[in-house]
């Protein structure tokens, strides 16, 4: 299978207030996002042409902006048209959906509150990662050697470009292994997230997962624990040990990307996909159809 490179792709973006070609929406090199990682971002999908839970990625957008102190310079009504638009404008279907706010160049320095705020949407065609029986095989994930760091050292609750730094090294040690994906800990040895995704554990027919106090709370993170409880799950939010996880029966975990992906193997740990894991795989995707 031949990929191509992200910046050889045709299609449509839309930038700074107008669609344009997709290699011709363009940074210089100098730019401050690029430099100091002032730069915010969403992960979305489409289905069948209609973005999921797109008003609340907007409204997380703009709070990862204000985190990292800059404004986006258009409204959500404006961003939520203009993702409506890219999608429509690259052919409608399943996408994955891109939207961007960063620094530009005016300035190139540690401080920068007079540069330019840019914003910019992205989308390509992206169907689900695994079919679902595929999927009930689950996942073998790595045990990361980084960890999501205190709340008080870093902008935790932004999707912030620079936090992902630490789960790129994580995720390609990981595959250089064998692994799908790595867990982290979170700064005092709890278990947190993946890389790009959320977790979630079973004990005892109880939903497990940890609190959401140094991560992002995804928002398919809350779509699946209301799913659960609408389908009569009991979901404990708590610190989990790693200690804890041979006790644990299933375990799977969400994100726009992933959806809902059961976990078979997480370091030494093994896991069994089972009944809760198949009810909210297909919760979720009655979901994300209607």
């Amino acid at each position: 299978m031949t990929i191509i490179p992200f910046d050889k792709r045709q299609g449509t973006i839309w930038f700074n207030g107008q669609l344009v070609q997709w290699q011709d929406a363009k940074v210089h090199v100098l730019t401050h996002g690029l430099h100091y990682g002032s730069s915010v971002f969403e992960g979305e999908r489409a289905y069948a042409g209609k973005i999921f839970k797109s008003k609340e990625h907007t409204e997380r957008f703009r709070t990862s902006a204000n985190i990292l102190d800059f404004d986006i310079p258009y409204t959500n009504e404006v961003i939520l048209a203009a993702k409506d638009a890219v999608v429509a404008a690259n052919g409608g279907g399943d996408q994955y959906v891109r939207p961007v706010a960063f620094r530009g160049s005016e300035m190139m320095a540690v401080a920068a509150q007079n540069n330019r705020i840019h914003v910019a949407i992205a989308t390509w065609l992206w169907p689900s990662m695994f079919d679902p029986e595929t999927k009930m095989k689950g996942i073998r994930l790595d045990i990361a050697d980084y960890r999501r760091p205190d709340p008080m050292c870093a902008p935790v609750h932004a999707k912030a470009a620079g936090l992902y730094m630490i789960c790129t090294i994580s995720k390609h040690k990981a595959e250089k292994k064998g692994y799908a994906d790595a867990m982290m800990l979170d700064w005092q040895g709890r278990v947190a997230e993946c890389t790009g995704a959320n977790i979630f554990f079973t004990k005892d027919g109880q939903i497990h997962t940890p609190i959401a106090d140094c991560f992002l709370n995804g928002i398919t993170r809350q779509t699946v624990i209301e799913l659960a409880k609408k389908n009569g799950m009991s979901v404990v939010e708590r610190r989990i040990m790693p200690d804890e996880l041979p006790s644990m029966n299933e375990c799977f975990i969400v994100g726009s990307a992933a959806e809902v992906t059961p976990v078979a193997e997480i370091g030494p740990y093994k896991f069994t996909p089972g009944n809760i894991s198949r009810a909210l795989m297909d919760a979720y995707a009655k979901e994300i159809q209607t």
